[in-house]
């Protein structure tokens, strides 16, 4: 079992809150996901993992059971080719739930005529593989999101 933790602060939207089809039908996997608080900050490691992958405005830690954790910040960020965004560990890299990972800032998205909500998507897997997946409300970076059974 994997508790997957909100990379950010801010108001739980649902993957159905993402403004991009891809997400909010869940074609990438499960999950959910939230509209970030605005100003600077950093997005932290969902999972206790290795990175598999790190982009700006993208990553995805695996656990040692095998789940892959993606955490996409913002829609449409990859055009922006890392602008904006700096990144604060590697692919390959050990990380600890909760590590920061990449620093960023909604409200430069924002300006940009693009969406800051964060998808945090459990690849791979089943819409019955995970269970208590918030929905609404307010969450903090930290708090537990989904658990992935």
């Amino acid at each position: 079992m994997t508790r997957v933790l909100s990379p950010v602060s801010g108001k739980v939207v649902g993957l159905a809150g993402v403004p991009d089809p891809v997400f909010a039908q869940a074609m990438v996997g499960p999950g959910t996901a939230v509209d970030p608080e605005r100003g600077p900050g950093q997005a932290i490691a969902p999972v206790t993992g290795t990175i598999v992958k790190m982009h700006p405005h993208a990553y995805v830690v695996v656990d040692s059971e095998g789940h892959g954790v993606l955490v996409h910040l913002g829609v449409d960020t990859v055009q922006l080719k890392g602008e904006g965004f700096e990144l604060l560990a590697a692919e390959g890299d050990r990380v600890s739930a909760g590590d920061p990972l990449v620093g960023w800032d909604p409200d430069r998205i924002e300006a940009g005529g693009r969406s800051p909500v964060c998808a945090i998507v459990a690849l791979d897997a089943g819409a019955d593989a995970l269970s208590d997946v918030a929905e609404s409300g307010e969450v903090t970076k930290g708090a537990e999101l989904f658990t992935w059974h």
